[in-house]
């Protein structure tokens, strides 16, 4: 089970990501998700070299990774809307135990505008659910400059939620 020659697999991906690109960007619309696509299934690819033998398999592979890939993106979100329209209806349209997903883009919005090291450390204490020692210790920074940071950061994003209500 060898894996593929860098050098091999670097221009094998030079040649064919631009054209992987667009037929991903026609199946979803969309070129960030696009790129997103090619990638996985090139990191798929190099997974799996040992069992794509011949060159011209290449494409086939691809797309057929690009095509799986994006059908279960949207089997995911299919399922996912399905479970939020259920439970709206269980709750009987109330919508506070549900994601909401305007606020949460506002809340990216806010979280944007905050310096790196401060946005760093709310994403590592909060997103990745780390303690202030693991998260200083990520950082390589102190605790005390964790709590600071995260204080700052806090402050920001109240005073940037009152400026929006206002």
């Amino acid at each position: 089970m060898r894996g593929p020659d860098e050098a091999e697999f670097d221009e094998l991906v030079a040649g064919r990501a631009h054209a992987m690109r667009r037929t991903a960007y026609l199946m979803c619309g969309d070129w960030h998700q696009a790129e997103d696509l090619v990638q996985v299934a090139f990191m798929k690819l190099h997974a799996s070299w040992h069992r794509v033998r011949r060159q011209e398999a290449f494409d086939a592979y691809l797309r057929l990774t690009i095509v799986n890939l994006h059908s279960s993106r949207l089997r995911r979100l299919r399922v996912e809307r399905e479970w939020l329209s259920k439970e709206t209806a269980r709750l009987g349209g109330r919508t506070s135990g549900l994601p909401d997903v305007p606020a949460r883009e506002d809340m990216w919005q806010l979280l944007q505008t905050l310096p790196a090291r401060q946005r760093a450390v709310l994403v590592l204490r909060y997103y990745e659910d780390l303690s202030e020692r693991e998260t200083a210790d990520a950082r390589r920074c102190s605790g005390l400059a964790v709590k600071s940071l995260t204080a700052r950061a806090m402050t920001a994003l109240r005073e940037g939620i009152r400026g929006e209500d206002a």
